[in-house]
């Protein structure tokens, strides 16, 4: 014991921890899904039909000298319009 002649007091124990730390690879699956779509989008085609039209044109000049009217006088036959293009 010590000179003082008194019994010494124990005391509980105080722990100093010191982590460490070792790393080990665990393998983890995360699957992934790769999805190709195809949106179908309307767009219009046009397509054309030529159309072809012989059309006649009556001139009016039928030898009818002064008394024909020509373009928008009654002209030949009274139909009007003489040099019409289209009906």
């Amino acid at each position: 014991m010590n000179g003082s002649g008194c019994k010494p007091i124990c005391c509980p124990p105080q722990y100093c921890v010191r982590d460490f730390y070792a790393q080990r690879t665990i393998p983890v699956i995360q699957p992934i899904v790769t999805i190709n779509r195809q949106n179908i989008v309307d767009v219009p085609q046009y397509f054309y039909q030529p159309i072809t039209r012989n059309v006649v044109v009556n001139q009016g000049f039928q030898g009818q000298g002064v008394q024909g009217q020509g373009f928008l006088g009654q002209g030949v036959q009274g139909q009007g319009y003489t040099n019409r293009l289209f009906f």
